[in-house]
This record gives C-alpha cells, sequence and structure tokens, in this order.
C-alpha cells in the first residue's frame, strides 16, 4: 500500500491511475500527515456462474452434494416459467 501526498496524487493524476491499475495497489492520500482517502482498483467482474463457482467451492463435500441435487431436482421439475411470474408489488 503506498501513500502518497493529495498534492502529489492531483499533481500526477493519471500516472497515479495507471498505477493502481496496472499494478492492482491500493493507495492512500494524506493531508497533513493524516489519512483522507483510498484509491482501490475495481474488483474484476464476475458473472453470476463464476459467483456460484466459487461459492460452491467453499462448501464441504455433503452440502455441495445437497445443493447439486437440488438444482438438478428443479431443472427436472421445470418450474417456475417466466409467463407464471407475477410482481409480487402488484396488487
Amino acid at each position: 500500500m503506498k501513500m502518497l501526498t493529495v498534492t502529489e496524487v492531483a499533481r500526477n493524476f493519471s500516472s497515479v491511475i495507471d498505477g493502481v491499475e496496472a499494478d492492482q495497489e491500493e493507495i492512500v492520500l494524506m493531508r497533513n500527515h493524516k489519512p483522507v482517502a483510498h484509491l482501490v482498483p475495481q474488483l474484476p467482474t464476475q458473472n453470476a456462474l463464476e459467483v456460484l463457482g466459487d461459492i460452491y467451492r467453499t462448501l464441504d463435500d455433503d452440502t455441495a452434494d445437497a445443493l447439486a441435487e437440488a438444482v438438478n431436482s428443479s431443472k427436472k421439475a421445470n418450474r417456475g416459467t417466466l409467463n407464471e411470474l407475477r410482481n409480487p408489488w402488484a396488487f
């Protein structure tokens, strides 16, 4: 984690942002020897399948098997088509 003064960042903003992006390093902006802000790199975007894959890998074997079985059984039942959905806030 780098610490830069607000003045340094203002004078070199483009290169500082390039460094945050390229090095994926957090920068603390300092004013009067006190931290006032953080510049952090944007996290890479993930689609739903990638997120579920990350969650699935954290489960123990029994829980993972139960989740896989539940997903497969819901696919076989073919429940909940888009035409059947309704607005829960509609009167």
